[in-house]
């Protein structure tokens, strides 16, 4: 029987080697993208045990959608291990935009939601 191992975010943005560099910068993850100069049509971020593909299609613009509805919009749920040290850290650096702050959901995890530059939401969460 065939099992699926794994799924994979991929984010459509205008501008790879951008984005990339700022996953790196701001959330610690490494990337290799293709072509390996820029301009690039794509890119693999990993973090620990994660991936997050990046798709180059010029002008794109994301609509923002977060707030069309209670709880907001998410493109990746990321289940973290040290959910307040990562707060406390990402809280304090200008460039991440802190869309919910640290905060325990009835369901029993301790979120807090972050926006990418183009405007890509992730959630950040491990059980309180």
């Amino acid at each position: 029987m065939t099992r699926i191992l794994q799924t994979t975010p991929v984010f459509t943005v205008a501008d790879v080697a951008v984005t990339m560099h700022w996953y790196q910068d701001h959330l610690g993850f490494h990337g290799d993208a293709v072509p390996r100069n820029p301009p690039h049509n794509f890119a693999i971020l990993r973090r620990d045990d994660i991936e997050i593909m990046l798709q180059r299609l010029d002008g794109y613009q994301k609509p923002d959608l977060y707030q069309q509805r209670p709880g907001g919009i998410w493109n990746v749920y990321l289940r973290t291990d040290g959910v307040r040290a990562l707060y406390e850290r990402v809280s304090s650096d200008d460039a991440i935009q802190i869309v919910e702050p640290l905060h325990v959901q009835p369901y029993g995890q301790m979120e807090f939601v972050v926006q990418d530059p183009n405007g890509y939401t992730l959630v950040f969460a491990e059980p309180a």
